[in-house]
C-alpha cells in the first residue's frame, strides 16, 4: 500500500480519503493553519480549506481534532514518533548494559544557596 509523508506524519492512501484530502489531514495532525497547510501544498487557502471539510465529511467528524483522532484510530493516519519508540523499546531490551545509559541523580540544592545569597544583597542595599 502507498503512503504519504508530511511532516512527522504518515498516512495511508486508499483508505477512505483522496491523496490532496490525506496530505491536508496529515498537514492539520501536524498543526499546521489553513494557510501554512496552503503554503506546504502550493495552493489557495479556499482549496485547502475544502479539502479539510472533504476529510471531515469522509471522517464523519466536525472539529479538525476529531477527524484526527478518528483518522487515528482507523489506521489511516500514525505519527512517525511511534516506530522510533518501538525501536528504542527494542535496544533497551535487549541491551542492558548500554554505556550511553545514564541514571537519573538527585537534583543538587544550588537553589537554597541562591536564595540565600540574594537576600544577604538585598539587606546590604537597604542598609
Amino acid at each position: 500500500m502507498n503512503t504519504i509523508t508530511c511532516g512527522s506524519w504518515i498516512g495511508q492512501l486508499g483508505k477512505a480519503l483522496a491523496p490532496r484530502e490525506l496530505e491536508a489531514l496529515l498537514w492539520v495532525a501536524q498543526g499546521l493553519t489553513t494557510k501554512e497547510i496552503a503554503r506546504q501544498m502550493a495552493v489557495s487557502p479556499g482549496t485547502v480549506a475544502n479539502r479539510i471539510e472533504a476529510a471531515l465529511y469522509k471522517l464523519e467528524a466536525g472539529r479538525r481534532i476529531v477527524a484526527v483522532t478518528k483518522a487515528m484510530r482507523q489506521q489511516i493516519i500514525s505519527p512517525l514518533c511511534i516506530a522510533l519508540a518501538g525501536l528504542i523499546a527494542m535496544h533497551s531490551a535487549i541491551s542492558d548494559s548500554d554505556p550511553m545509559r545514564r541514571d537519573r541523580r538527585a537534583p543538587e540544592r544550588r537553589e537554597a544557596v541562591f536564595r540565600i545569597a540574594r537576600k544577604a544583597e538585598s539587606f546590604d542595599h537597604y542598609a
